[in-house]
């Protein structure tokens, strides 16, 4: 998979992007991640991107002209025959979940539009295939949002997880929360493992994780049972 992000602060991702799973992804060669600066497709010598707003109000807002150039330059040599979609993280989307991680991963391509300040122009978003929030909150950037969802995503591709049922045991992969997991000690401050666990009958083991991980959903966030 390849995965644009069109940014003011390419530099934010280095961290998150450069050590474990998706490292490891990049080194593979499975995923790719190409920083656009917003700022190379401003028109004026300062580089500017960004205006006061018609009809008063503070904060400024991200131009048109600059982001229009940068995803048309980003599209240019885009091979017609992958599939691709184009996102905006903005809190005016739909709330992202795991269902929608499973649906973005199938994509060849994913272009992210990270907005920054007091928001887009609105016509901004007619270049979006879809507008996503990751939760019902304001955050400074769209950057960390883009983030969380190529985090996501990149759990599902193939090979990514050192096991392919690493990503199918994860909390809502089927729509419940995930089972409760042990390891050693068998016995800790008095807490012991479950027997079942250790009997080596993996139907009833796969039994007791089923029963474990509705309980803990029902308990939990009773939202997803309804």
């Amino acid at each position: 998979m390849k995965i644009d992000i069109i940014t003011l602060f390419p530099e934010m991702f280095g961290g998150v992007f450069g050590d474990s799973i998706i490292k490891r992804a990049i080194d593979k060669k499975i995923l790719e991640i190409n920083f656009t600066q917003l700022r190379d497709f401003a028109f004026d010598k300062h580089k500017q991107v960004d205006d006061s707003p018609f009809g008063g109000g503070s904060g400024m807002v991200l131009k048109p002209e600059p982001m229009y150039r940068a995803v048309r330059a980003v599209l240019k040599n885009s091979e017609e025959n992958l599939s691709k979609k184009i996102i905006i993280t903005d809190p005016s989307g739909k709330v992202f979940n795991q269902s929608k991680a499973k649906e973005l991963a199938k994509f060849d391509r994913l272009v992210f539009i990270c907005g920054h300040y007091e928001g887009f122009d609105a016509r901004i978003y007619d270049l979006a295939d879809e507008i996503i929030s990751i939760g019902d909150y304001v955050l400074t950037g769209g950057e960390l949002p883009a983030m969380v969802i190529i985090d996501s995503v990149a759990r599902m591709l193939p090979n990514v997880l050192g096991s392919a049922e690493s990503a199918e045991t994860d909390s809502f992969f089927n729509g419940i929360l995930g089972f409760p997991q042990y390891t050693r000690p068998r016995e800790f401050e008095g807490k012991f493992v479950p027997d079942v666990l250790l009997s080596g009958n993996h139907a009833e083991i796969k039994k007791w994780r089923e029963e474990q991980a509705i309980k803990i959903t029902k308990l939990r966030r009773p939202d997803l049972i309804k």
